[in-house]
């Protein structure tokens, strides 16, 4: 599918609301950018990092190191697509590794959200991520901008052996949410360190 395809967009609330109820009790989720502000909304949970301020591109390598320390748990790390192009590499780096319990959701919105809604350099191009990451060599890779489309085939693609690619085209999140602070990364480390530890 290309960005042509996605002239479909779907609700980014929605669209996260349908990984929070297929969200395993035991899974870790890490969220940056805009979904940090989003998924606390949502659903709190000890098992999830909302690594906000980040560095851009920084979530998924974290998610992965997370993925290789915790081989027994599956990891889910939701970002930006503005945040996968500064470290597009990153792709290489999941694949070379061999993890198949890692789930990367890539948020399509064509803007670099939360400084400012600039254009992406993918932004009105024929680029389709979950191609590339399909060429790249992820045995799931999968590009949806309906949202009916995603609700269903989630259940399904989640099962599947990872590492797992899912580029989800939305539309911008409402300012109400882009407004709200995330939790204290301190507080959040503290607890998830807590909870790995417990189980």
């Amino acid at each position: 599918m290309n960005n042509e395809a996605f002239i479909s967009r779907t609700s980014v609330i929605e669209a996260l609301r349908v990984l929070v109820g297929l969200r395993r009790e035991d899974q870790i989720v890490v969220t940056n950018q805009g979904s940090a502000r989003v998924w606390p909304k949502l659903q709190t949970h000890p098992l999830d990092l909302h690594y906000n301020p980040s560095t851009m591109g920084g979530a998924i390598p974290l998610a992965l190191g997370l993925a290789m320390a915790q081989p027994r748990r599956e990891v889910l790390v939701v970002s930006g697509e503005g945040a996968l192009l500064m470290s597009l590499g990153s792709l290489v780096t999941v694949v070379g590794t061999g993890v198949t319990n890692l789930t990367i959701v890539v948020l399509d919105n064509q803007m670099y959200e939360v400084t400012g809604g600039q254009r992406t350099a993918a932004s009105g191009t024929a680029v389709d991520l979950g191609e590339v990451a399909r060429e790249i060599g992820f045995p799931v890779a999968s590009s949806f901008g309906e949202l009916e489309d995603w609700r269903a085939c989630a259940a399904d693609l989640l099962e599947q052996p990872g590492p797992r690619f899912i580029c989800l085209a939305v539309h911008p999140t409402p300012p109400e949410y882009l407004n709200t602070p995330t939790p204290p990364l301190g507080e959040q480390l503290d607890r998830l360190r807590h909870a790995l530890n417990a189980t």
